[in-house]
């Protein structure tokens, strides 16, 4: 009987830990990869050739890499005066990175389609990491009218001293902006 009630504690133990979600070593990697860059600035260019992205060419693209834990990076990212982006990369519940697009208004309020993104769905490398859209956005933005968004696909690269990108891919569409990590800017 004491062995049934020891196998018994063991195996609810077990499972216990199996509820409670592990980064991949990748993923680890790939937030350190972030925080590394914590309380810099860095310029950009858009790298690919969409006619979409003519303001985002035209414009200068500034991140600013901070509020910073392992859990957690905020990354603004300003095209020109608009500074009403920010890119939340963040540890989820199933263990995996959640990739969210916090938009505000000059007041700081909510505006247009906000908090869009995604979940990994692979352990991905400790430079890359690709978030295919969630059913939360979906959702979004089948009722904001922009449907085209449903099939989503938004990746984030880190490669340490020379350059982080963000990129959006779906059928027809492909935007990538590219960071240069090797010249810190002041502003």
């Amino acid at each position: 009987m004491k062995q049934i009630a020891a196998l018994a504690a063991a195996a609810l133990a077990l499972s216990a830990c199996a509820t409670v979600p592990a980064g991949a070593p990748q993923q680890d990697a790939f937030m350190a990869n972030l925080n590394a860059l914590c309380g810099q600035r860095f310029e950009g260019r858009v790298v690919t050739t969409d006619a979409a992205d003519a303001d985002f060419v035209r414009s200068r693209l500034v991140m600013h890499v901070r509020d910073c834990s392992a859990d957690e990076v905020r990354i603004p990212f300003h095209v020109g005066d608009d500074a009403s982006r920010t890119w939340v990369i963040s540890r989820n519940e199933e263990g995996g990175l959640t990739l969210k697009h916090d938009h505000r208004d000059p007041e700081g309020r909510p505006h247009g389609l906000h908090w869009y993104g995604g979940d990994t769905t692979s352990a991905g490398t400790a430079n890359r990491q690709e978030f295919p859209v969630d059913a939360f956005s979906v959702e979004l933005f089948t009722a904001g009218d922009a449907v085209v968004s449903t099939t989503n696909v938004w990746a984030v690269e880190v490669h340490p001293g020379r350059v982080y990108a963000y990129e959006l891919r779906r059928a027809n569409r492909h935007f990538r902006v590219e960071f240069d990590l090797a010249r810190p800017v002041a502003e």
